[in-house]
């Protein structure tokens, strides 16, 4: 039998298969892999095996871990003072249960297959290699992106623990853009830590987690009680400035949602969770108590923190840097002691959502290795450790570089952006994999089916967003919730399920992943252009890259028998 030579072996055989592009892509994009595939041959390309060593409470640990200090320390001030007002609580509730019908889908593919590679799996396994590259890459741009931000607004908490400005703690390079000119290295240092810990081990990375959570959830409680006693029911309704706008919704409907979309970060932690389902000691029971569990949780603490904060300050008022201790600052009360343990509490809690979300970065670039659209290289779990210490290193060290010089803003537009778009893919591939099966089911009314939804959905968002106020905008509004309705309610009466799950599944199919699919992209239609722009850019890149490099890696291990190319997988 003639071997098949690499695509990479000379630079005349990258030539060739260049040449080759259109075909290859033919074979290999629309590609679907098989969940045996995932679990068995698939991964057995790490080498040795990540030890199933988690229980359900550390999950929920890990899962309140991982979001609690992103959002509430990160964009809540933000958020308030530039969309939402006080009704950045609504904000928080509407972020929450999108996340949580999100949470459902990711449970039912995680209890179905406790792989690492979170949503990059699910999308291969139902929609094929292109798809879930396509959302690998963002999900992996997500997660660098997310704990850079995180780990610039740490630098902002520490300054406010110890009384030093933030600005001592950075330094401006004139030569550099706006926005991209002030260096942080304290967020580097920060961030380089993290990785060695995350690279020694799992399961006392999830001990220090636990410690560390509990800890914190004191710490939360205690900012929730200050707000609730210092603060004046009035800053719910009247704002610092009385030339602002007042009340409890001062940029009225739209700003809630913009406010949500901006939010939206703080439920990344979540999805980090569902990457651990490989070290998961019982999958069917611990990942939905885990993943559902934290999310509900952490919603609660959330609207709880949220509230606190704007009964303290009116909105205007609310520093967008570190809200919580700036409220305290300053005050010749004697108050100003509790500015510094926010600083300090915060601090902790944004250390643990970096942990987990560090976790679960290089565990989705593990995976992604795996299916040889990236270099085996970041697939590799040392023998030792049984970690990816490979891609822990390299992610650690490319959310260190970006740390360093970009601005806090920027990285939240796009992280939300990312993180809605995954979100939405998931729910669409829950829908797609419990209704079709192929060459069992006809896949075009579930396809049908899902892009009317979508277009529903971005026509309502569109109106919402660029449409005069009035009536005629009220009954357009309420034409198109009545037309997803009715498009749903047809598709549940015409189209039988294909599958039903063996272990666990989301309830009241397709109702919450269509209302999961609704939501997000009405969420995406509340960021603003430049964050589509970024996206836009970073999505080109990722195809690039599949086209360039990752269709040909991916063609070459299908010939040379890394794995099976399938064509679907039975029920």
């Amino acid at each position: 039998m003639e071997t098949h030579a690499s695509s990479f072996s000379c630079f005349r055989s990258y030539l060739r298969a260049l040449a080759q592009t259109p075909a290859r892509l033919a074979s290999r994009a629309l590609s679907v892999s098989s969940s045996n595939e995932e679990l068995s041959r698939v991964r057995a390309r790490s080498g040795s095996d990540m030890q199933r060593s988690l229980r359900w409470f550390d999950l929920v640990g890990l899962g309140i871990g991982g979001m609690v200090g992103a959002g509430v320390f990160v964009t809540t001030g933000r958020a308030s003072r530039l969309c939402a007002g006080p009704a950045i609580v609504i904000s928080y509730a509407i972020a929450g249960l999108c996340a949580l019908l999100s949470a459902f889908c990711y449970t039912e593919f995680a209890v179905h297959m406790p792989v690492a590679g979170g949503a990059f799996s699910y999308l291969r396994i139902t929609f094929g290699e292109f798809a879930a590259f396509f959302t690998g890459a963002n999900l992996i741009m997500e997660y660098v992106m997310s704990n850079a931000a995180v780990a610039r607004g740490f630098t902002s908490y520490l300054g406010a623990a110890i009384g030093i400005s933030t600005a001592k703690w950075r330094f401006t390079v004139p030569g550099l853009p706006k926005g991209f000119n002030e260096i942080d290295l304290v967020a580097v240092a920060v961030v380089l830590i993290l990785t060695l810990i995350i690279c020694y081990s799992t399961r006392e990375s999830s001990v220090v987690n636990m410690i560390l959570t509990a800890l914190h959830i004191l710490f939360i409680a205690f900012v929730i009680f200050m707000g609730f006693w210092r603060g004046d029911w009035n800053n719910f309704t009247r704002p610092g400035n009385p030339h602002n706008p007042s009340g409890f919704f001062p940029y009225g409907p739209s700003g809630v949602f913009d406010g949500a979309a901006m939010v939206y970060l703080s439920y990344i932690g979540y999805d980090a969770v569902s990457t651990m389902a490989e070290e998961v000691r019982n999958p069917v029971k611990d990942i939905p108590i885990g993943v559902s569990g934290s999310v509900i949780v952490v919603t609660v603490l959330y609207c709880l923190m949220a509230a606190s904060m704007s009964k303290l300050l009116p909105y205007d008022m609310i520093d967008v840097e570190a809200p919580f201790s700036a409220a305290f600052s300053g005050r010749s009360d004697g108050w100003a002691w509790v500015s510094r343990v926010i600083g300090v509490g915060a601090s902790f809690g944004i250390m643990t959502s970096l942990l987990v979300a560090m976790l679960g970065q290089a565990r989705y670039m593990c995976v992604i290795g795996r299916s040889s659209v990236v270099p085996a290289w970041f697939a590799r779990v040392h023998s030792k450790t049984s970690t990816p210490v490979n891609a822990s290193a390299f992610l650690g060290i490319f959310t260190a570089a970006i740390a360093l010089f970009t601005d806090l803003n920027i990285l939240l537009n796009l992280v939300s952006i990312g993180t809605l778009f995954v979100f939405y893919m998931v729910a669409n591939a829950v829908i797609y994999r419990r209704y079709v099966v192929v060459g069992t089911t006809k896949p075009w009314p579930t396809l049908s089916f899902l892009c009317l939804l979508s277009i529903t959905a971005i026509i309502f968002t569109l109106l919402w967003r660029f449409a005069p106020p009035g009536k005629p905008k009220a009954f357009v509004l309420g034409a198109c919730v009545v037309i997803a309705v009715s498009i749903l309610q047809i598709f549940h009466c015409m189209v039988p399920q294909a599958r039903k799950p063996e272990f666990w599944g989301v309830p009241f199919m397709p109702w919450l992943p269509s209302i999961s699919i609704f939501l997000n992209i009405f969420l995406l239609g509340s960021l603003d252009g430049p964050s589509y722009v970024r996206f836009g850019f970073f999505s080109a890149l990722a195809v690039l890259v599949y086209v360039l490099y990752s269709v040909h890696a991916s063609f070459d291990a299908e010939v040379d028998g890394s794995f099976d190319q399938k064509n679907g997988e039975s029920p």
